[in-house]
């Protein structure tokens, strides 16, 4: 792993897109200190009239702005490298500076549900209040749910801590927790990173393969009662809030934010289950072609072709990627050049490099886009992946003022599957090799799995845990693991049940924002069905009218735009013929 110096800038994101300097950085976190008083000095003024709503609003949307760039760049710096003083103190502060804005907005949301409803709707009509006309739609939405001021002036008080177990969870994990040593495919033993597990976890090696499963799930499970209190804590947070507000269970509040019904996830859970028997066949593909007595946990990741020499430098990735979203027309393929021309993507893994990848994007400026690149045709699919998220968030931003540019976490994922899609049908009608056609159709398999599949069995355990921790039973670290273990039984029958599995469930982060998972399964769906059409027919008008409304809409009706009606059970039934049909297809290959 080659330290950050030693990366061409080419390969690093460049946070002076943000502020030139550190000085500039403390100007601006400064000046948006100087302007909290200006937010508390909005009490009062909320229900006089519509242009007092209407300058409130505005008020707040202007520090917000300002905000999110100071906050995106201690994020961001922070990311790049979790042990960097400079940025932990940055984010620390930023932490401290929102909570101080909360505190001072505690008032707004009781004061604007104090507003009496004929009122509120007669404002509604003068033009000054048109921009944000959905927000006190959405806002009114959950009137039942707001406290009183001096509570949501408590709970923002609170708020300072809330974040502990995540923040925790990640200086633990990220910085002083000490992978141990496993065999590599040169048949040495080096060390385990983050980034290179997941290449040693595809290798065609058994042994490769086996080591790296227990090294580093052995290693969660040695830390398993301080992964438990952490997300035990977390839990209990969740279920707190959601009582303090009147909500039946946290999943409930969760979902109620972006107003998606409890029955859609419910729905995707109960689908999932059904399709198991798809699953069953598919591993018993996967067992079959490597050629293996039984099928333990750690051979699903491993490619099914395993002859295929496929390595993937970043340069050829970026133009596979240009050539697959082709279809979504010329003014996208050239903000994506755009993108790579002008570094908003940070490359390759370097110490203390938050692991995974991620794409966050600021308004009026561009997103970021974090990778830590392999060389993997994984690795190409995630660059795809994180630039869907990018130019979701930059049509949006174009489209939108910043009151309305942010989408729901339930859209979130269709804009990013629908580049991976694209690039698996651009790579079928260019690849004439049957062996990297099979290797190409194991990955949109793949795509099933894990992000179907897998994520609904997040979404199953995180659901579960919290029910269970809502009626009073201790989340301790067997018992979160017995969970998990019973979860992977269902979700795959018939793959060998290893023990380090039992604590897989202490390596997912994103267990720490509670009822997320489930729309990497949804979005997965709907974006098979989208990509589908799109590359078929050419014609994407409404999937890009569809990214650019951020959160000018609920995300079912946005969504609708696009074509998909998440409602109907239909998106992720057909998404299982898909999966059936592309397993036939796969199987035809290789007989």
């Amino acid at each position: 792993m080659k330290n950050r110096t030693e990366i061409p800038e080419e390969y690093k994101w460049q946070l002076t897109d943000l502020f030139a300097s550190p000085e500039d950085w403390q100007a601006a976190y400064d000046a948006c200190a100087a302007a909290i008083p200006s937010l508390a000095a909005l009490k009062g003024t909320l229900g006089q009239s519509a242009e007092a709503l209407a300058k409130a609003y505005d008020t707040i949307h202007a520090f917000e702005e300002k905000m999110s760039l100071v906050g995106s760049y201690a994020f961001l710096g922070k990311a790049i490298d979790g042990g960097d003083t400079a940025f932990l103190e940055r984010s620390e502060k930023v932490e401290a500076l929102s909570v101080k804005a909360g505190a001072a907005l505690s008032f707004f949301d009781p004061e604007l549900m104090a507003i009496p409803a004929e009122t509120l709707a007669e404002y509604l009509e003068d033009g000054a209040l048109a921009k944000v006309r959905h927000l006190i739609e959405d806002a009114t939405r959950l009137r039942d749910h707001v406290l009183d001021e001096r509570s949501e002036g408590i709970l923002a008080a609170v708020r300072k801590i809330t974040a502990t177990p995540s923040n925790t969870y990640q200086m633990f994990t990220n910085v002083e927790m000490k992978l141990p040593k496993s065999l590599g495919e040169d048949g040495l033993e080096t060390e385990l990173t983050a980034g290179n597990f997941h290449v040693r976890r595809e290798s065609g090696k058994k042994e490769v393969r086996d080591a790296a499963f227990r090294a580093m799930f052995g290693t969660y499970g040695a830390y398993k009662g301080t992964f438990a209190s952490l997300y035990g804590g977390s839990v209990k947070q969740d279920n707190l809030f959601a009582s303090l507000r009147g909500y039946p269970s946290a999943r409930a509040a969760s979902l109620a934010n972006a107003n998606v019904p409890e029955q859609v996830y419910d729905a995707l859970i109960g689908a999932i289950h059904n399709a198991v028997p798809m699953m069953r066949k598919y591993l018993d593909l996967r067992r079959k072609v490597l050629a293996l007595d039984k099928l333990d946990v750690y051979d699903l990741y491993c490619p099914m072709v395993a002859d295929v020499d496929w390595p993937m430098p970043y340069e050829e990735a970026k133009r596979l990627v240009l050539e697959a979203v082709k279809p979504l027309g010329e003014a996208y393929q050239a903000v994506i050049a755009r993108a790579y021309r002008e570094n908003w993507i940070d490359v390759y893994e370097t110490p203390g490099k938050e692991s995974g990848a991620f794409s966050a994007g600021v308004y009026g400026v561009h997103p970021f886009v974090k990778l830590n690149y392999a060389g993997t045709l994984d690795d190409a699919f995630t660059l795809a992946h994180e630039l869907g998220h990018a130019m979701h968030s930059y049509l949006s931003s174009e489209a939108q003022d910043f009151a309305n540019h942010g989408y729901k976490l339930l859209v979130a994922e269709v804009a990013s599957t629908v580049n991976e899609v694209l690039l698996t049908k651009y790579l079928l009608s260019v690849e004439t090799d049957p062996k990297r056609r099979a290797y190409v159709l194991n990955h949109f398999l793949e795509g099933f799995r894990t992000t179907v599949f897998r994520q609904t069995l997040f979404a199953e355990f995180e659901y579960r845990a919290h029910e269970a921790e809502a009626s009073g039973i201790p989340l301790t670290a067997d018992w979160l693991s017995g969970l998990y273990e019973d979860l992977e039984k269902t979700y795959y029958p018939n793959a060998a049940i290893r023990e380090e599995i039992r604590y897989e469930w202490a390596y997912i982060p994103h267990f720490y924002r509670a009822f997320y998972v489930y729309v990497y399964a949804t979005g997965f769906c709907s974006a098979v069905y989208l990509a589908s059409r799109i590359f078929e027919t050419g014609d994407a008008e409404n999937y890009l009218k569809f990214l650019s409304t951020g959160g000018s809409d609920y995300p079912i009706n946005e969504l609708k735009i696009a074509g998909v009606d998440l409602t109907s059970p239909e998106v992720v039934a057909g998404a299982m013929k898909e999966f059936g049909k592309t397993i036939d297809e796969l199987a035809k290959l290789f007989d």
